[in-house]
């Protein structure tokens, strides 16, 4: 009975032993072979592509306009306006800046030496609400204007967005300073309201861009600013466009001896991919 038992016993053993080890060793070749696989390429690409999407900016598009008026006779009358437009753009956030330096003279006197700077960062903007910051930097010899600050912050809404059709609504609250030459320093809060649209018809053979602000001070509704800008142009090619522009704009507090409104009709082109 021994002698049949012992080798029972040893075969179970060796049974349940061989049960234990078998997963064991599957797991562990398992784990070599996925140790051992080559990278698959497509994996890689995705890969790639995916840390090439976190780029913070991954387009510019830029352009360089050059408006002006010239006249000679009984008024002899000088206008150059030099402007720019960069936009630095990424999956989050856009980066905007447009700055712009007016030169005039009227028979001889000089008129205008103009300077404006500003910058504006985009959250959000490929959605239909975004948020934004805003900073402005301007002087005047027009108004008299030594130096203008403007900072704050809002929220847009995109109307429209195809092809053709862009048009966004943008309100923000802005801190405002304003050293005059003559008068007393002026600082106030103002609500900015701004519309800015582009359009193109006939197969994008004339475009009509528009931007408008509307500024009353929170603090004195009295004190009120807007701006007007509508250019009508005509593309030539991809990089060259013909245009003309229309300007308007008014400051309800002036120095005494300037008028609260000005317009200016201008002639010109611009350069760029944008």
């Amino acid at each position: 009975m021994k002698n049949r038992t012992c080798p029972l016993l040893i075969k179970l053993a060796a049974f349940f032993l061989f049960i234990s080890i078998k997963p064991v060793f599957a797991q562990q070749t398992t784990a070599d072979k996925t140790k051992t696989l080559p990278a698959d390429s497509l994996a890689a690409a995705k890969i790639d592509s995916a840390s090439k999407s976190k780029a913070l900016i991954d387009t510019v598009r830029y352009r360089f306009i050059g408006d002006g008026n010239f006249t000679k006779g009984n008024v002899n009358r000088t206008l150059m306006v030099l402007r720019a437009e960069l936009t630095f753009s990424g999956p989050l956030i856009n980066i905007a800046t447009n700055p712009r330096f007016t030169y005039g003279k009227q028979n001889g006197v000089l008129a205008e030496r103009d300077g404006y700077a500003d910058l504006f960062v985009d959250i959000f903007k490929k959605r239909r609400t975004y948020v934004f910051g805003l900073a402005a930097l301007e002087t005047s010899n027009l108004r008299k204007i030594d130096s203008r600050q403007m900072a704050g912050a809002g929220i847009g809404y995109r109307v429209m967005r195809s092809k053709n059709n862009i048009l966004s609504l943008t309100n923000a609250i802005l801190y405002e300073s304003t050293n005059f030459q003559e008068i007393a320093n002026v600082s106030t809060i103002r609500n900015s309201f701004r519309i800015k649209g582009k359009h193109a018809f006939m197969q994008d053979k004339i475009r009509l861009n528009h931007l408008t602000f509307i500024q009353p001070a929170l603090n004195d509704l009295s004190n009120v600013r807007w701006n007007t800008i509508i250019s009508l142009e005509l593309p030539l090619n991809k990089w060259v466009t013909l245009r003309t522009s229309f300007e308007n704009s008014y400051e309800s507090v002036v120095e005494a001896t300037r008028k609260r409104n000005d317009s200016r009709i201008t002639f010109g082109i611009a350069i760029g991919n944008k």
